[in-house]
C-alpha cells in the first residue's frame, strides 16, 4: 500500500498584503520546501481562482517551476472556484497514489484587495453559472446563501444568533492565529447589529475579501510525516433553481462518504476539522453534511458549544474563512496547513490528542466539494 504524507508546510500572513501573487506564493513554498529537507520535486501543482482577471497572471505552476530553480519538471494550475487548493491537492496525492510521482509541491494563492470591491464580486461571480437566466438576476454569493440561511432557519427553528455564534466562535480562534485577517474580539451584540449584507448575513457571516498562499510538501514515505489517509471529491448543480433541497450541499456528503470509506473510518473518529466556512450559514450545513451531527441540528451543536474546545469535534480551530482570511485559491491548502500543525501537535487553539483530522473545501455554491482525512505521525 502506497503511503502518501505531508513534509513539509508553508503560508503567509493573510489580509491586504501589498506583494504580488506571485511573491505570495514563492514564500510560502519556500517555507514548505525548507521544513521539508529540501526534496528534489517531481512536479508542482497551483490552486488559483481568479489570478487572470484580478492580477493579470496565469501560467503560475510554470512559474513556481522557474523561481524556485526546479530544472524542466511537469507543472499544472487547478481551477474549481474556493476548491481551487483542495482539487489542486487531491490531484498532487493521486498522482503520487498512481506512482507517477514520489514529491509533489502543492500551492495555492490568492491577491484579492488591490482592485475595487465590485471588481472582486465581479471576478469571483465567474464561479456561477452565467449563461442561465437566473444570472441575469443579479444573484452573487451573499444573496445565494442568504436565501440558503432563510430556508435553514424557517425549516428547523435556527436563528440569527445561531449565525453570530458561529462568527464568534471563529473570531475567537482566529485571535490566537499569527496569520489571521482578523483578530479582535467582537461580542455577540456586535455581530448581530452589523451591517446587514443579504438577509439574514450580517458583515461577519460572510468571509473577507483577502490576499495569501499556502504551500505543502506531499510525498511518498515510509516512516515520517502527516499521513493522507483518503480524499473524496464530489460536484453538484450550480443553479439554485436545481437544488432539491437548500438546507444540504450534498455534495459534501458525497465527498465525505468517499472519504469515510476509503479510510474505513467515520465522523466519530475524527478529532479535529477545518471546514469551508466562507459564510456562517455553510458552518452549520458542513458539520451535518460531514457527519458529525443529525440534520437540522447543526445549530444546536453550535449553541452547545459541540463544535469549540471541549466539545464534540473542534471545528475551524485556524479562525476559518470567516476571521482567517479567504484568499480563495490559498483557502484549500490552508485548511490543511492547519490540520497537520494540529497533527504534529504544534497548531494555534491545540487540540489535545489530535490523531485523525478532516480538511473539507467547498467550491461555488456547492459545485464542487473536496474532503481530505489525515493521521498523525505514529498513530
Amino acid at each position: 500500500m502506497v503511503r502518501v504524507a505531508v513534509t513539509g508546510s508553508g503560508i503567509t500572513h493573510f489580509g491586504k498584503r501589498h506583494e504580488s501573487l506571485k511573491s505570495l506564493l514563492l514564500n510560502a513554498c519556500r517555507q514548505a520546501l525548507v521544513e521539508a529537507g529540501k526534496p528534489k520535486v517531481d512536479a508542482v501543482m497551483v490552486g488559483n481562482f481568479i489570478g487572470g482577471p484580478l492580477e493579470q497572471q496565469e501560467i503560475l505552476g510554470s512559474i513556481l517551476v522557474s523561481e524556485l530553480g526546479l530544472g524542466h519538471i511537469p507543472a499544472m494550475k487547478t481551477e474549481g472556484a474556493c476548491a481551487s487548493g483542495g482539487i489542486a491537492f487531491r490531484q498532487a496525492y493521486q498522482l503520487i497514489k498512481a506512482g507517477e510521482y514520489d514529491t509533489v509541491l502543492v500551492a495555492g494563492g490568492e491577491k484579492m484587495t488591490h482592485m475595487q470591491t465590485n471588481q472582486v464580486i465581479s471576478a469571483v461571480n465567474y464561479a456561477m453559472d452565467n449563461s442561465t437566466m437566473e444570472s441575469k438576476t443579479g444573484i452573487t454569493f451573499p444573496g445565494y446563501f442568504g436565501v440558503v440561511a432563510n430556508r435553514y432557519m424557517y425549516e428547523y427553528g435556527a436563528t440569527k444568533k445561531h449565525l453570530a455564534m458561529v462568527a464568534q466562535k471563529n473570531r475567537n480562534y482566529a485571535i490566537n492565529n499569527p496569520i489571521s485577517q482578523f483578530k479582535s474580539a467582537v461580542s455577540l451584540e456586535e455581530i448581530l447589529e452589523a451591517r446587514m449584507i443579504t438577509e439574514p448575513l450580517g458583515l461577519f457571516d460572510c468571509s473577507p475579501i483577502s490576499d495569501g498562499a499556502a504551500a505543502v510538501v506531499l510525498q511518498r514515505k515510509a516512516d515520517d510525516g502527516v499521513e493522507v489517509l483518503a480524499s473524496g471529491q464530489a460536484s453538484g448543480t450550480p443553479i439554485m433553481q436545481e437544488v432539491e433541497d437548500l438546507t444540504r450541499i450534498t455534495a459534501t456528503q458525497k465527498a465525505a462518504e468517499q472519504a469515510y470509506t476509503n479510510a474505513s473510518l467515520g465522523p466519530d473518529d475524527v478529532d479535529v476539522v477545518e471546514l469551508h466556512d466562507c459564510f456562517s450559514m455553510t458552518e452549520i450545513i458542513a458539520i451535518e453534511e460531514l457527519g458529525f451531527f443529525e440534520r437540522g441540528k447543526g445549530f444546536e451543536a453550535i449553541e452547545q458549544k459541540w463544535t469549540a474546545h471541549g466539545g464534540k469535534v473542534p471545528v475551524n480551530t485556524s479562525g476559518g474563512l470567516l476571521s482567517k482570511g479567504h484568499p480563495i485559491g490559498a483557502t484549500g491548502i490552508a485548511q490543511i496547513v492547519q490540520v497537520v500543525d494540529q497533527l504534529r501537535g504544534t497548531a494555534c487553539n491545540q487540540v489535545d490528542n489530535a490523531r485523525i483530522g478532516l480538511a473539507q473545501n467547498l467550491g461555488g455554491t456547492g459545485a464542487y466539494s473536496i474532503v481530505h482525512l489525515f493521521k498523525k505521525e505514529g498513530a
